[in-house]
């Protein structure tokens, strides 16, 4: 399964609303420590399929999200549950920080 594709359009109904923890990754195709967590990303929404919703936003694509959510830098993952942000990752950072705040989220 492949990390769901968050947009502006649908970022209200697929994450603010989703009853599952959801996991946002912000990102753009120029950013090398964005091209480094990838495969991280795609492997926890493999993970996690059913139970947490993992996806990515290109901010290029969707500045209005990244504005809302104060995004400065990239990547940024955020950790949305019951449309509030209870978490987030700045930076590349091994797969156990992601598994870890998961984990503690979906318990």
């Amino acid at each position: 399964m492949k990390p769901f594709e968050f947009t502006d359009d649908n970022f209200k109904a697929e994450a603010i609303e989703s009853d599952q923890l959801v996991v946002v990754d912000f990102w753009a195709v120029w950013c090398g420590p964005c091209r480094m967590i990838a495969p991280i990303i795609e492997e926890l929404a493999n993970e996690y399929e059913g139970k947490v919703k993992v996806g990515k936003l290109d901010v290029d694509s969707n500045p209005n999200t990244a504005m809302t959510y104060g995004v400065r830098s990239i990547p940024t993952v955020l950790f949305l549950k019951n449309g509030e942000v209870v978490d987030k990752i700045i930076g590349a950072v091994p797969k156990a920080q992601f598994v870890e705040k998961i984990n503690a989220k979906v318990a």
